[in-house]
């Protein structure tokens, strides 16, 4: 693995980034729910107030995954990070690159001391599942996950 390296991501790399989100979109079998755009993600990790942090995976150069997270807060257990989404292109899967990502945004939980550390996998990707469990990680499944929609949110204000 001479050839790869973890780091921060720059602004620079939000083009690949939204490309890797593109193809997990499609992974996930829901390529049309990507709405989201460069100059959005520019604004929001790089503007006056971000809201969410990166690491990319770098091979010979190119970007080929990423791990984006952003603190949350519990009123139970107080300072989180929340990993949303994880993503390595294709055809650099099965190379531990994944790990490493996880690694990086587990070692940023550490560094800003956060009491807990949540992200969510489909119940059907069962080698990240594997992993997951591997490493220890508690997977609920009496949570349900709530969301409205930005159209959603307007009709009930």
């Amino acid at each position: 693995m001479d050839n790869l390296i973890i780091r921060k991501g720059k602004k620079e790399d939000l083009p690949a980034v939204l490309g890797l989100i593109r193809e997990l979109a499609l992974f996930e079998k829901a390529p049309e729910q990507v709405t989201n755009t460069l100059a959005a993600m520019e604004a929001d990790g790089f503007g006056e107030k971000p809201v969410f942090e990166l690491h990319v995976a770098e091979w010979n150069g190119e970007v080929v995954g990423m791990a984006l997270y952003f603190v949350k807060y519990s009123t139970w257990k107080g300072k989180g990070l929340y990993l949303d989404d994880l993503v390595v292109t294709e055809k650099h899967r099965g190379k531990g690159i994944g790990t490493k990502l996880l690694r990086a945004y587990l070692t940023v939980a550490q560094e800003i001391r956060a009491r807990q550390a949540h992200w969510q996998v489909l119940d059907w990707n069962t080698p990240a599942i594997d992993l997951y469990r591997k490493m220890g990680a508690s997977i609920e499944g009496e949570w349900l996950d709530c969301k409205l929609t930005e159209e959603q949110i307007r009709q009930y204000l």
